[in-house]
C-alpha cells in the first residue's frame, strides 16, 4: 500500500527506478548471451564446419553483386587506404611546420599500427559484416525461422550465433592484413610521390620505428574487436522484435553499440599494452 502511494506521489522517481532496473537487466542479458555464444564456439566449429566456412566466405568477399563492390575486403581496403593517405598528408604538413618532415615515415609507422588501422578496420567491420549479421538474424527472428530451428532440435545459438562469431574472428586475420598493408602503401605513396620526399629517407625512418611487436598487438586488438562486434550485432539481431521496423531499430542500436565498443577496446588495449608512457622512446 505504501509503495503504491509513493509511486503515485513520485511518478518521475518510479520511472527513473524502472529505467535503471531495465538497464541492469539488459546488461545481464548481454553477458549471458555472450557467455553462451563463446561457450558453444567449439561445438560450432566441430558440428557446423560447413556453415562456418560459408560464413567466412560471405563475410570476407560478400555474395552476389556485393562480392564486386561491397564485400568487406573492398570496404576495409578502401577505408584504410585513404586513412593512411590522410595520415601522410597531415603528418608531412604538420611536421614540415617545425622542419622535421623527414620523420613522416616514423609518423606513418607509429599512427597506422597503433591507432588508425585498428579503428578504421573496426568501423568497417561494424558497417558491413556486423550490420549484415543483425539484419539476417533479425529477419529470421521476426519470420519465426529461429523458432523453427528450435522445433527441429537444432540449437539456434551454436548454429546461428557461435558460427558467425568464429567466422568473424577467423576472417579478420586476412582482412586486417590487407588493411595494414593498404595503410602503409597509401602513406608511402602520398609522402614520396605527392610531396616528393626521398624514398630512402621515408623507408629509413619507417623501418627504424616500425616495431614488430606493435604489429602483433595490433592484430590481437583487431581480433578482439571482431569478436566484440560480432557478439554485439548477433545479440541485437537474435533478440529483434516488432517486424521489419524492429529489425531496422535493432541494426541501428547494434551499430551504435559496436562503434562505442571499437573505441573502448582501442583505449583499454592501448592502456594495457603501452601504458600511460606509450612504451616508446624517440632519441638519437
Amino acid at each position: 500500500m505504501a509503495t503504491a502511494v509513493l509511486s503515485q506521489r513520485f511518478p518521475r522517481a518510479r520511472a527513473r527506478y524502472q529505467r535503471t532496473v531495465g538497464h541492469v537487466d539488459s546488461i545481464g542479458d548481454h553477458a549471458i548471451f555472450y557467455a553462451r555464444a563463446i561457450g558453444h564456439a567449439p561445438k560450432a566449429l566441430i558440428h557446423y564446419r560447413r556453415e562456418t566456412i560459408r560464413l567466412i566466405a560471405e563475410i570476407s568477399m560478400g555474395t552476389g553483386a556485393l562480392a564486386v563492390i561491397g564485400g568487406t575486403v573492398v570496404i576495409v581496403g578502401f577505408l584504410t587506404l585513404f586513412a593512411g593517405g590522410t595520415i601522410a598528408v597531415q603528418g608531412y604538413s604538420s611536421l614540415g611546420n617545425i622542419g622535421v618532415e623527414a620523420l613522416t615515415g616514423f609518423f606513418a609507422a607509429f599512427i597506422n599500427v597503433r591507432i588508425a588501422a585498428p579503428v578504421i578496420a573496426g568501423i568497417g567491420l561494424a558497417a558491413t559484416i556486423g550490420a549484415g549479421s543483425t539484419a539476417q538474424l533479425g529477419a529470421m527472428r521476426v519470420s519465426e525461422e529461429i523458432d523453427a530451428l528450435e522445433v527441429m532440435a537444432i540449437p539456434s545459438i551454436p548454429y546461428l550465433v557461435s558460427t558467425r562469431v568464429m567466422a568473424g574472428m577467423i576472417a579478420i586475420i586476412p582482412l586486417y592484413s590487407l588493411a595494414v598493408i593498404a595503410s602503409f602503401l597509401a602513406s608511402r605513396f602520398a609522402t614520396v610521390y605527392i610531396y616528393g620526399q626521398s624514398p630512402g629517407v621515408y623507408d629509413h625512418y619507417f623501418s627504424t620505428f616500425l616495431i614488430p611487436t606493435d604489429i602483433l598487438w595490433s592484430f590481437a586488438q583487431a581480433i578482439v574487436m571482431a569478436v566484440a562486434i560480432m557478439m554485439i550485432h548477433t545479440y541485437y539481431g537474435f533478440n529483434a522484435s516488432g517486424g521489419p521496423v524492429g529489425v531496422g531499430v535493432a541494426v541501428g542500436n547494434a551499430v551504435r553499440t559496436s562503434l562505442i565498443a571499437v573505441v573502448t577496446v582501442t583505449l583499454l588495449i592501448s592502456l594495457a599494452i603501452y601504458g600511460t608512457s606509450g612504451n616508446f622512446h624517440l632519441s638519437g
